[in-house]
C-alpha cells in the first residue's frame, strides 16, 4: 500500500516562505495525479494545488496563485508545495494527496491517498 508523508510545515511570519514535501513510498508515483489540500479549524478540507500525471500540468486555489508553487519529482518519488508571501489566512494543516483514478484530479472525491497532514502556521 502507497504511503504520503508530509514534512515541511512550521512556524513562520506574514510575509514568509515554506517549502512542503510529500514522500511517497511504493513504485507507481509517477501514475498518480496528486494535490495539496488544506483545512482550517471549523473549516472544510480544500484544494491549494493539484498536479496531473505525466506531462504536468497545474492548478492552484484563486487564494494562492502567484504565491504557491506545486511541483514533482518522480524520480524521487516527491511533491513539493513552495509557498511564498505567506498570510496569517494560510494558517492551516495540509495535507498530500493522490488519485489513482485520474491524470488530473481538481475535486477532493477523486483522490484516494491521503498523508497525515502538517500544520502550517503564519504570524501576523
Amino acid at each position: 500500500q502507497v504511503q504520503l508523508v508530509e514534512s515541511g510545515g512550521g512556524l513562520v511570519q506574514e510575509g514568509g516562505s515554506l517549502r512542503l514535501s510529500c514522500a511517497a513510498s511504493g513504485r507507481t508515483f509517477s501514475t498518480y495525479a496528486m494535490g495539496w489540500f488544506r483545512q482550517a479549524p471549523g473549516k472544510e478540507r480544500e484544494l491549494v494545488a493539484a498536479i496531473s500525471r505525466g506531462t504536468p500540468a497545474t492548478s492552484y486555489a484563486d487564494s494562492v496563485k502567484g504565491r504557491f508553487t506545486i511541483s514533482r519529482d518522480n524520480a524521487a518519488k516527491t511533491l513539493f508545495l513552495q509557498m511564498n508571501s505567506l498570510k496569517p489566512e494560510d494558517t492551516a494543516v495540509y495535507y498530500c494527496a493522490a488519485s489513482l483514478r485520474s491524470n488530473y484530479a481538481l475535486f477532493v472525491s477523486l483522490y484516494d491517498l491521503w498523508g497525515q497532514g502538517t500544520q502550517v502556521t503564519v504570524s501576523s
